[in-house]
């Protein structure tokens, strides 16, 4: 247990902290399972819309630190050629 005033408000802060990323980091793995649903599907605009829903929301995701931006882009890359190819 924090002994020093400093030390318990660096617990509320990093409890605070965390809060913040898993609700963001939840909200980033919602939105790609809705690309992924749409995918599954095969439903090419639904895939299309999720998708473009999805890219900023990674992206903001990788800018709050949440994500590594190599582990967004990626994401990114890899879920729009797999939309790509359910256009071909």
């Amino acid at each position: 247990m924090a002994n020093t005033s400093s030390a318990k408000k660096a617990t509320r802060k990093i409890a605070r902290r965390a809060a913040i990323n898993k609700n963001r980091r939840s909200r980033v793995r919602t939105y790609v399972r809705k690309v992924e649903e749409a995918l599954a599907s095969g439903d090419k605009a639904a895939a299309q819309a999720a998708f473009l829903a999805a890219q900023p929301e990674l992206m903001r995701a990788a800018s709050k630190g949440v994500l590594h931006r190599n582990t967004a882009s990626r994401k990114v890359s890899r879920l729009a050629s797999r939309v790509k190819s359910l256009e071909a």
